[in-house]
């Protein structure tokens, strides 16, 4: 057994860095400098909330992490088959990690379908631990096995753990009055316990949550307490497992500063609620449910002590206009959506563009054309955030690179918004929604100052004097127009669809007033003051990849693979996807070749190629998954020997 194990840590990305072994028959510990675990089973089966729970020790001992959930799109899909599998990939380590791994270390199996749809991501060595219990004939031919694959020697080439989780949890908790299938839903919180004995993971913060969860179900709390704790004993005495391993916290990876496990889309809650605090703002949200984005709206309606006021509605279209309708009365307003919302908010954004008022369209992204694959990861709406409306209706987009990040970029849609009295599209997609990473909670002191000025007396004088409100004239700088208040006496305006007369805002069809307004909007999203994007060079490098949004992760990790190896790269990341950082064309052209991955078939590459000339090269995948960081290290080698 103990050779099995080592070899499989060595194979499957995880070094070995130490081994300790015990006196007295005691079990060894070894220590790695980083693991993959993924937890699979039925949705039914809590694999999600496994992970959850796992990842979230894992914060609290210190580690570097980064996780990849990846479940269904029907909320109860068939038991026991391929399509209703669910699973949560966790990645944690002693040094700074960027994504959740290529290949797992260790699989854990809760039935026949878990095992078959994972096995081929497994290399050879990993780890196993499965289920016996769900291996029934039944089960096992409705996923294609003929045979047992724990006793046909397919899976000879990994470290097998037979274990039966579902008898095991049971009888742990046959003293409770609960029937057979009650006690069986808590094979999950004894998974999560062997789990956490071999990986030395703290188990205070599992019980603490158990305990408030299920309060008012003082039973169901006791026996899933007791499930997890018979599972971490199974750990410490069964002769199967010879073994537990150590990580050690990543003391070095992160500056100084009080850290949490934080989700993309709790990150982007977060920093809403401290853009519209530092804005001195209320913020609305209005929204309407929607794979990956509901869980914004879920958080937001948590904070009205913030001054937070969410609105769920009845679709999407009335979502954005409630949320446009608060902009217009002076609250720092945003709606969230995915893909098929953004198609239908198109009129209302329009509309945005036209009033020229501050908005947050927040598009998490997924599997698309029409409802695709809802619980599935893509960058394939850029264009549509681009150049989806009808008319010249230039908008403002940025999008997060990681989880953690989200929370400045809600900051810096919120900066350009209430600047430049624009809306704004902020792009991130399922990838960064659902996976988290540790997040280093910022000092109040460290955030933007998004303070706006409303207008409040007359700001032109006409020729006999009179001193009046123009609603459209300009602040020479940005361009932006002033934001006035209704009910603030002398300052009633107009406003509409209809093209306004250039600073009156009166209705205008005027042909050469259509030319100015049509211009002017697109000077001022062309003028928007972003950083220049910063290159990462240090040999000198003739091929640059370029990247933006969650793509960071997987090109670092592939850039970081092909420097060990002696290959020169540059890398660049966009955050800023409208306007282009200024310094963009002459990066680009400084270049050799320009490699471009994207989760998409080349929508960032067709915007360089027609803006700046440069034969970008595209390196794409929309198969719903992020891409790999060995994938792109491969097509990246690829492209600097080209």
């Amino acid at each position: 057994m103990t050779s099995q194990v080592s070899r499989t840590t060595e194979q499957a990305d995880g070094t070995v860095v130490g081994e300790q072994r015990k006196p007295g028959g005691v079990k060894a510990v070894r220590r790695l400098d980083r693991v993959i675990i993924r937890f699979a089973g039925d949705s039914g089966d809590g694999m999600q909330l496994t992970g959850d729970r796992f990842t979230s020790e894992t914060a609290s001992f210190g580690n570097d992490l980064s996780t990849l959930p990846n479940f269904p799109a029907e909320i109860r899909a068939p038991a026991g088959t391929l399509p209703g599998v669910s699973s949560f990939q966790l990645h944690f380590a002693d040094h700074d990690i960027l994504t959740p791994g290529d290949a797992p270390n260790v699989l854990v199996a809760m039935n026949p379908a878990a095992l078959k749809a994972n096995i081929g991501d497994l290399p050879r060595g990993a780890e196993i631990i499965v289920n016996t219990d769900e291996f029934t004939k039944r089960a096992m031919q409705k996923v294609g096995y003929d045979t047992s694959p724990l006793e046909d020697g397919s899976l000879d080439g990994y470290s097998l753990h037979p274990v039966p989780l579902t008898t095991l949890t049971v009888e742990a908790l046959k003293e409770f009055d609960l029937s057979r299938k009650e006690a069986e839903r808590s094979k999950n919180m004894f998974a999560l316990g062997l789990l956490s004995w071999m990986y030395h993971r703290p188990t205070e913060g599992t019980e603490r949550f158990l305990q408030q969860k299920f309060a008012k179900k003082p039973e169901v709390m006791k026996a899933n307490l007791v499930a997890f704790r018979a599972g971490w004993n199974f750990g410490e005495t069964t002769e199967d497992f010879a073994v537990s391993y150590e990580i050690a916290p990543a003391t070095t990876a992160f500056p100084v500063g009080t850290y949490r496990n934080i989700s993309g889309n709790l990150a982007l809650a977060y920093g809403l609620v401290a853009a519209s605090r530092q804005a001195d703002l209320p913020l609305f949200l209005g929204s309407y449910p929607i794979t990956p984005a509901s869980d914004i709206l879920h958080e937001l309606s948590k904070h009205k002590n913030f001054g937070v006021r969410t609105f769920q509605a009845e679709d999407e279209i009335a979502g954005i206009g409630a949320a446009l309708g608060a902009a217009f009365g002076g609250s720092l307003a945003v709606t969230t959506t995915s893909g098929p919302g953004v198609a239908l908010k198109a009129e209302t954004v329009g509309l945005a563009v036209s009033l020229e008022l501050p908005l947050l369209v927040i598009d998490i992204q997924r599997g698309g054309p029409s409802t695709g694959l809802p619980t599935k990861t893509e960058q394939a709406d850029l264009l549509q955030a681009m150049f989806g409306r009808n008319g010249e209706a230039p908008v403002p987009v940025i999008a997060p690179r990681t989880p953690a990040d989200c929370f400045d970029a809600a900051l810096e849609a919120a900066r350009i918004a209430l600047t430049y009295r624009t809306p704004v599209m902020l792009l991130s997609d399922g990838y960064l929604a659902n996976g988290s990473e540790p997040w280093r909670i910022p000092e109040s002191a460290e955030l933007p100052d998004l303070r706006v000025q409303f207008a409040s007396g007359p700001n032109h004088t006409l020729d006999d004097g009179t001193e009046v409100f123009w609603p459209y004239k300009r602040d020479p700088q940005t361009l932006a127009r002033p934001w006035a208040i209704p009910g603030t006496p002398g300052l009633e305006h107009r406003i509409g669809g209809i093209e306004k007369q250039d600073g009156t805002g009166n209705i205008s069809y005027d042909p050469a007033n259509h030319d100015f307004m049509v211009r002017t909007r697109q000077a001022k999203i062309d003028g928007i003051d972003v950083p220049d994007i910063e290159v990462d060079d240090p040999d000198g490098a003739r091929t640059l990849v370029l990247g933006w949004g969650s793509t960071y992760g997987p090109i670092t990790a592939a850039v970081r693979r092909l420097r060990a190896a002696g290959e020169p790269i540059a890398q660049a990341h966009l955050r800023h996807l409208n306007p282009f950082p200024r310094n963009l064309g002459t990066v680009l052209r400084g270049y050799d070749k320009v490699v471009i991955p994207e989760m998409n078939l080349g929508q960032l590459a067709t915007l360089i190629r027609a803006k700046y000339l440069v034969d970008a090269h595209s390196y794409n995948q929309v198969n719903g998954m992020p891409f790999k960081a060995e994938q792109l290290a491969t097509a990246l080698e690829e492209a600097i020997h080209d």
